[in-house]
């Protein structure tokens, strides 16, 4: 009782500093935030603040700190790798009402926002000004800026223009003890350490993000996209290795197989039918688009392509890219539930892991759809299964965990946008030695010594994992006096 009494108190306490109606401790509220977008990982927490400004959260934060209780930061919700999972003692600081764009800066191509305001809506608020926010995540509609940042965020633009890291300024965080900080700088190439880079892309767990300066690029002059229908998988992924060697980068190179494609045909009116579909997109000065677009075409042809389709209007270029952003959400129509896994393999080992996956989905009786970034070796593998049967879900979880390990046997990464979270943090000795993740874990604790924000997340614990041999915790959430709340 006496855990649940600390984030009680803490609860009760923030009503004086956000408004009795931005506290909720009613337990069927409550388990609103119980999860993220990973739904088998489920935790009621004890409570949930919604502050309304910088000063606020960081009014709740020194709380939190003063109580010794946990706290999680919390945007959309939208993550899948739990990373956004409450403890059950402590606290879940929600953003959502920090969503004002509060400076456009047209001239020097640059925005202000806070952290609930959508990937999308940046761009949308830009394009007036002939101007556009690059990364853009297939759940850019939902998704927030803050949870980009936490999770250094791509999409299927990210082969030519970067990820999130690439593309923020400056961002103001509030660290675990309630200071408030700005990290980055406005001048390009600042001297000093760049711990906005340590900021962006770790899961929210040396601080919290209530401002970010991002920057924005010129909308291209021209754009063209083709669809290109190979007979496998395979064939698809050695043109995607053809079209890289030629020395050509397009802004996008997706690849999806039947499976995912079946599922966007339920949400789109594609008519594809074909064992496995590469979107390639291309941008920039209108005559080196068309060069570089002739070259990709014969490409595709040459690696075996049955047909490549055209975009012949920005209306068919949109029911493209809605097929393919649709078919995370779609592949619900094919299956009662489904994993969602992300692993980085080197571009020119697709084939051979696209086999990889096959069979082990073979092997487990599962089925496993695959849509993703094929530019930059970024997989997205759902694993179909059904929760009603006994022992899917188990079997579905490990099939996920046995994909990522393959991952990193063929020279990749457990991760390339999706995060580590609670699904992966096991998975990180499969990367990293003792000594990578002490330096990590001291880092970490240079910006939250006491452990208290996002506990659990992004380094293996005892408590989940185990010990790691050569692995020293400079601070585990135990040496907070919260014992086995991890």
């Amino acid at each position: 009782m006496a855990e649940t009494t600390g984030a009680l108190a803490v609860a009760t306490q923030a009503r004086a500093i956000v408004g009795p109606d931005w506290v909720v401790t009613d337990a069927a509220q409550l388990r609103v935030y119980e999860c993220d977008g990973l739904t088998n990982h489920r935790i009621v927490p004890g409570a949930v603040v919604l502050p309304g400004s910088t000063e606020q959260v960081a009014a709740v934060v020194r709380l939190c700190h003063e109580h010794h209780v946990p706290f999680v930061a919390r945007g959309a919700g939208s993550g899948l790798s739990g990373g956004a999972l409450p403890t059950e003692d402590g606290i879940v600081i929600g953003l959502s009402r920090l969503r004002e764009v509060l400076d456009l800066d047209a001239p020097n191509q640059r925005v202000r926002v806070q952290p609930g305001v959508t990937n999308l809506r940046v761009s949308e608020v830009a394009a007036p000004h002939g101007l556009y926010y690059a990364p853009d995540p297939s759940s850019q509609q939902v998704c927030t800026i803050g949870g980009n940042l936490a999770e250094n965020a791509g999409g299927a633009h990210c082969l030519k223009y970067g990820f999130t890291v690439n593309h923020v300024l400056t961002a103001t965080v509030v660290l675990s003890d309630g200071t408030i900080v700005e990290l980055g700088s406005e001048a390009p190439d600042a001297p000093g350490l760049d711990l906005l880079g340590v900021l962006i892309g770790s899961e929210g767990t040396v601080g919290i993000v209530t401002e970010a300066l991002l920057n924005l690029l010129p909308k291209p002059e021209h754009v063209e996209t083709l669809v290109a229908m190979f007979p496998s998988t395979e064939t698809a992924g050695d043109a995607v290795s053809a079209i890289i060697a030629e020395g050509v980068v397009p802004a996008a190179v997706e690849m999806m197989d039947r499976l995912a494609i079946d599922a966007a045909k339920t949400q789109t009116p594609i008519t594809w039918d074909t064992e496995a579909a590469l979107i390639v997109e291309l941008d920039g000065p209108a005559n080196e688009v068309r060069s570089q677009f002739e070259a990709i075409n014969a490409i595709c042809k040459r690696c075996g392509a049955d047909a490549v389709q055209v975009a012949a209007s920005p209306e068919e270029r949109l029911t493209i890219w809605r097929a393919r952003k649709s078919a995370f959400a779609a592949v619900g129509q094919l299956s009662p539930a489904y994993l969602v896994q992300d692993g980085v393999i080197p571009r020119t080992r697709l084939p051979e892991v696209l086999n990889g996956i096959r069979a082990l989905a073979d092997e487990a009786g599962l089925r496993v759809a695959n849509v993703f970034h094929a530019g930059d070796g970024n997989l997205h593998p759902l694993v179909l299964y059904d929760n009603a049967v006994a022992g899917e879900q188990a079997k579905a979880e490990a099939i996920a965990m046995r994909i990522v390990e393959l991952c990193v046997d063929f020279g990749g990464s457990i991760t390339g946008e999706h995060g580590v979270g609670i699904e992966k943090v096991c998975s990180m000795p499969k990367m990293f030695t003792g000594d990578d993740l002490t330096a990590f874990d001291r880092v970490r604790a240079a910006f939250d010594p006491v452990g208290l924000c996002n506990p659990g997340k992004l380094l293996p614990t005892p408590r989940l994992c185990g010990e790691v041999p050569g692995f020293y915790h400079t601070h585990r959430v135990e040496t907070a006096g919260l014992g086995e709340r991890m």
